[in-house]
């Protein structure tokens, strides 16, 4: 038997036919979930977009400076190394997209750099 597989890409505007297409990309991946595949049956995975990546790397540096428990154990701990390891991660990302973001993207980087870094200083010193 053989699974077909289909691949969408949303990085760019398909109009209707794109949309159309990643509707049934979705559903085909809901169907898939509730057919039992494992730990994420029933979990719509957010989009996959600058901000979004941004934000992810971004609770994970918080949860990594205690400021937000760990979603799995729910409970907060510290590891400084690691969370200066994530912020000079957005840090390296700002200066490499420097010119290529629109100016949403560029302020929520900024925004998001200047209070880990805050939050990085306060937990460090």
């Amino acid at each position: 038997m053989t699974e077909e597989i289909k691949i969408t890409d949303r990085r760019v505007d398909h109009g209707k036919e794109g949309a159309e297409q990643g509707a049934s990309a979705v559903e085909q991946a809901q169907a898939d979930h509730s057919a039992g595949a494992g730990a994420f049956q029933g979990c719509v995975m957010p989009q996959v977009c600058f901000p979004t990546f941004v934000l992810s790397l971004s609770s994970s540096a918080l949860v990594h400076l205690g400021e937000v428990p760990d979603p799995e154990t729910g409970k907060t701990s510290e590891n400084i190394e690691i969370a200066k390891h994530t912020i000079d991660i957005l840090a390296m990302l700002e200066e490499k997209t420097k010119g290529n973001l629109d100016a949403e993207e560029s302020k929520l980087l900024k925004d998001m750099l200047f209070e880990l870094r805050m939050h990085y200083v306060r937990k460090s010193s």
